[in-house]
């Protein structure tokens, strides 16, 4: 058996480019001694962002259309600044990051975060299967330049129970945008 890792935790990352434009993007990260570790692969405008301006803020939302959203370039969300954090409205909280480290690597460096400043908006509820299983989905869709296009349908079809027991509107809509994705995509790569 391998030895255990962090867990990695799905979240949205907003970082800012030179302007102070933000960028969303879903990912996933780890908590390590009381930080943050985001790894972006490369080439990437997360990745350029963080770097160049030493920070981010970690949002955390129950509303899956972001994480479709985000995947598909279908904007479906609204931003507020709040100091120096970028805040969707949809989220429940949030946390403000400043880079301490990066360890270098070709493919995917790894950043570590302090957490400077950390919100609760709102209650979560917890979430449901549909919830869970767009948030799969989503993670498959990014992965579609790396991964067999058969083994992600079927995937997909797996996933699809969850969705037609538990989704509600947003659940449904963002589980469309995702399928229209994988669709669209070359069978043959």
């Amino acid at each position: 058996m391998s030895s255990p890792r962090e867990p990695i935790f799905e979240l949205i990352v907003v970082s800012e480019d030179a302007q102070g434009n933000p960028h969303i993007a879903p990912f996933g990260i780890r908590r390590r001694n009381h930080q943050v570790l985001i790894a972006p692969y490369r080439p990437s405008t997360s990745l350029d962002n963080l770097l160049q301006q030493g920070r981010a803020t970690l949002n955390m939302t129950d509303d899956v259309r972001v994480f479709a959203g985000a995947l598909i370039g279908h904007e479906c969300w609204t931003l507020k600044r709040d100091n120096q954090a970028w805040v969707l409205d949809s989220a429940l909280s949030y946390q403000t990051l400043k880079l301490q480290q990066v360890e270098d690597d070709e493919l995917r460096p790894t950043l570590y975060f302090d957490v400077l400043e950390s919100k609760t908006l709102s209650a979560f509820a917890g979430y449901n299967r549909a919830q869970n299983a767009v948030i799969e989905l989503a993670v498959l869709v990014s992965r579609l330049h790396l991964l067999p296009i058969a083994q992600i349908k079927q995937e997909m079809q797996y996933l699809h129970n969850a969705i037609s027991k538990t989704a509600g509107e947003r659940e449904w809509q963002a589980w469309q945008w995702l399928a229209e994705k994988i669709a669209q995509y070359p069978e043959s790569r």
